[in-house]
């Protein structure tokens, strides 16, 4: 009877999850006022960009900052070399005539080089960027016109991936990402989401505040410093980065270090679970019940074992070694073969579960054992300046 009702509770919650919150936000009509996006407001910018040993980006990266459709007297951008040991700080002093920043620190991770990075902003809007990602002309232009409404604190714009597989991780990941972005802009309409695109999001410098050194994620930490000050974080699809579908070391490093730093936000952030969390019915669901999910599906499966011997008993066995099953097989099969559209997405599933699963080492293991840098074989025709235009919106 106990393994029954511990197996209906996982089911019902991992259900809702999955499916049930995701149908109630599609119906979802209580919106807050529209925001007010004026394309001529402008402001001044400061980039804050954080670099450990990016020699392969660096010069890309800089050169199109530099070539963004914004009024360059407004633009201010600062490079924090993380205690690099490659060309990169020689690289970027070579663009100190063309408004760029040097600001060398010891190697002491993101975190603290976005601290130092905000400590040298001078302009009323810090804009975050990553290294490897590409930005559209106009994405500045975008975030900014977002500004112009007083009860917004932070933008975040639209992470699109570049890749050419229809099949495999990367199709995974776009499903993923393709939902992750609606969501997004579902919450911005009902009033504000619930963490950035680490690549580009920006915010008024003014609600901007050191963060602890050892921050994993801080694009989900820096604009709830905002939220909490009662101000709007929402996402504006018409500013574009791009990024390579898949990396080196695939999906589930960089899920486990992400959802390892969810964890963090949580136990340094516990309003997040208050009444003082105004999103609060929206992030119980569709942000903790990410890293709720794989402990159900875990917890339902334990139940299910301990069950009499019975046809759901079976029926839930048989689906779960199925999956598993369809996972591990799944790296064997050729790329192209039709039988991985049905063996990708389990491999995934089991893939980011178990990222999830792991994630609560951030608890036992010191943070900066779960950052890895991330790693990109370039080949000799880049693919992500060349998509620019096609994706441009």
């Amino acid at each position: 009877m106990v393994a029954a009702l511990i197996l209906i509770i996982a089911v019902t919650i991992s259900l809702y999850i999955l499916v049930g919150y995701p149908l109630l936000l599609s119906t979802w009509k209580r919106f807050g006022p529209p925001v007010h996006k004026d394309p001529d407001f402008r402001a001044s910018v400061s980039v804050m960009l954080a670099v450990y040993n990016g020699q392969q980006f660096i010069a890309k990266k800089l050169d199109n900052l530099l070539g963004l459709d914004y009024p360059p007297e407004l633009l201010d951008v600062v490079v924090v070399s993380d205690g690099s040991t490659d060309a990169t700080d020689s690289i970027v002093a070579s663009y100190a005539d063309r408004r760029v920043r040097l600001v060398r620190v010891p190697h002491a991770g993101k975190a603290a080089a976005l601290n130092a990075a905000m400590s040298h902003a001078t302009g009323d809007i810090l804009f975050f960027v990553d290294v490897r990602q590409m930005l559209d002309t106009q994405s500045l232009r975008h975030l900014v016109a977002n500004f112009a409404d007083r009860a917004v604190g932070a933008v975040t714009g639209e992470l699109r991936f570049v890749h050419s597989d229809s099949v495999g991780e990367a199709a995974d990941i776009d499903l993923y990402w393709r939902y992750e972005i609606w969501a997004r802009q579902q919450h911005s309409k009902i009033d504000s989401i619930f963490n950035t695109t680490g690549c580009i999001y920006a915010m008024r410098r003014t609600l901007a505040e050191p963060i602890p050194p050892d921050t994993l994620v801080d694009d989900g930490v820096i604009p709830l410093q905002a939220f909490f000050r009662g101000y709007r974080v929402i996402i504006d699809t018409d500013a574009l980065a791009f990024d390579y579908g898949v990396i080196t070391g695939g999906e589930f490093r960089r899920k486990l270090r992400t959802l390892a730093g969810v964890w963090q936000i949580w136990a340094r952030i516990p309003q997040l679970f208050t009444s003082a969390d105004r999103m609060r019915i929206h992030f119980m669901p569709h942000k903790f019940g990410r890293c709720l999910l794989p402990w159900m599906v875990l917890t339902g499966l334990i139940a299910a074992l301990a069950l009499p011997d019975s046809a759901v008993r079976s029926a839930l066995l048989i689906i779960a070694l199925a999956i598993l099953a369809l996972a591990a097989i799944d790296p064997l099969l050729p790329k192209r073969f039709f039988f991985r559209r049905i063996s990708s997405p389990a491999r995934s599933f089991a893939v980011l579960n178990a990222a999830a699963l792991l994630s609560v080492m951030v608890f036992f293991v010191p943070p900066e054992v779960l950052w890895k840098p991330t790693r990109v074989h370039l080949v000799a025709a880049d693919p992500l300046l060349p998509k620019q235009s096609e994706n441009k919106s």
